[in-house]
């Protein structure tokens, strides 16, 4: 079969002194055969930690360079990524395409990982703020792949193999769009004849299934208990390809942690309800998903679902001065400006950006796109998500 090599996407600047390089692969959690979830999760560990050919581990082998290695898995995309000094780049490029194309399985490497995982969910079982957002997905998404966990169920994880893993690697992770992102001074020696040699077969690369999404569950959540909560209020926005998501991005500024914030100063200045919140907006193939996290004593769980219901009416109803959605529109441009100027950050973001190579995407239109919102399209993604938020809280009372 001919080979597709992935795009190498380039962005240069002499000043820089290091080279940061993310391999994005559009595979993620939400692919994750039935009866196995976490599959993902524990394959972006083998790749990130079995060994090469002749040498350690990917990660261990770019961290004696001096530089550091990261990986993550998300619902529809998975990152490899690394920071070096530049005259590292061209090495650290070929571990990380090596390691994450043609993995050698070891069921050492694979018994060890797999325990490490399981173990991660269960610290993060141990964090209301990380399992409360799981719960409101499930609400959110019931029995949709959306709404599955990323991390995994400890149960099913422990029932999967290497050969089932390996099995998923082949047949469907190489088979997933992917790209190649390399932010710094000067291209990276070598790379377009290291991805021609190991570019995967050509193959049936297409999206992820679509799969109409059913009906939210907005039933009140259970008793909050017994000391402090964490509450996460998630709503339904557009999809990828739906356009409108800086809307919701800009609605998340207007009700995130910032002191400019309408929800600071309802929720910390005049009723001290919260020390710790924030608001986001992410996109996904069949939709996409508002959230607000906050944390609270039990009591308050309900006032703080008020107070955000109370601000998205205000402002679907145009009842918010024109100057707080400027500073909203003002406060989203500068946080991706500040995310771009970091070179590692630079490199994630167009990776997630692009989808994995499949999209034309840059910084700079993001940030012109941000500068277009007008308060009829907040108003209108306010007026969306009032009354349709699912809300979730953990711990529950006993």
């Amino acid at each position: 079969m001919e080979r597709v090599r992935p795009p190498v996407i380039g962005l240069f600047d002499p000043k820089l002194e290091t080279t940061s390089i993310c391999l994005s692969v559009g595979y993620g959690a939400r692919l994750d055969p039935q009866g196995s979830c976490g599959t993902a999760h524990l394959l972006e560990h083998l790749l990130f930690s079995l060994p090469t050919v002749g040498r350690a581990s990917f990660a261990e082998s770019v961290e004696r360079m001096g530089g550091s290695a990261n990986a993550e898995t998300g619902l529809e995309a998975m990152l490899f990524h690394s920071q070096v000094a530049a005259a590292d780049a061209s090495e650290a490029a070929v571990l990380m395409v090596r390691s994450v194309l043609e993995p050698a399985y070891d069921k050492r490497v694979f018994d060890t990982e797999r325990e490490v995982v399981v173990k991660e969910l269960a610290t993060a079982a141990a964090d209301p703020s990380d399992i409360v957002q799981d719960a409101a997905f499930e609400k959110l998404f019931p029995g949709h792949p959306i709404g599955r966990p990323i991390g995994g169920r400890t149960e099913e994880l422990q029932t999967l193999n290497v050969a089932a893993v390996e099995e998923e690697h082949q047949s469907r992770f190489l088979r997933r769009p992917m790209a190649l992102v390399v932010v710094g001074p000067r291209p990276v020696d070598g790379l377009d004849e290291l991805l021609d040699a190991l570019a995967p077969a050509e193959s049936d690369v297409v999206p992820a299934p679509f799969q109409p999404v059913p009906a939210p569950d907005l039933t009140p959540p259970g008793q909050a208990g017994p000391d402090f909560a964490w509450a996460c209020l998630a709503g339904r926005s557009p999809s990828l390809d739906a356009g409108g998501q800086e809307a919701y991005a800009v609605l998340a500024t207007l009700l995130g942690s910032s002191p400019s914030s309408l929800l600071y100063r309802k929720l910390r200045v005049e009723e001290a309800l919260s020390y710790s919140f924030e608001a986001w907006n992410r996109s996904y193939t069949e939709s996409g998903v508002w959230r607000l996290l906050a944390g609270v004593e039990p009591h308050a769980v309900g006032r703080l679902t008020g107070i955000v219901e109370d601000l998205l009416t205000e402002l679907a109803e145009g009842r918010v001065p024109e100057e707080e959605f400027a500073m909203a529109r003002r406060k989203s441009e500068m946080r991706l400006v500040t995310q771009a100027e970091n070179p590692l950050e630079r490199a994630r973001l167009t990776a997630l950006g692009t989808r994995s190579g499949t999209i034309d995407w840059s910084s700079e239109r993001a940030r012109a796109a941000l500068r277009e919102v007008t308060p009829e399209e907040i108003a209108r993604a306010a007026g969306r998500l009032r009354g349709n938020l699912a809300v979730a809280v953990r711990p529950e009372a006993a």
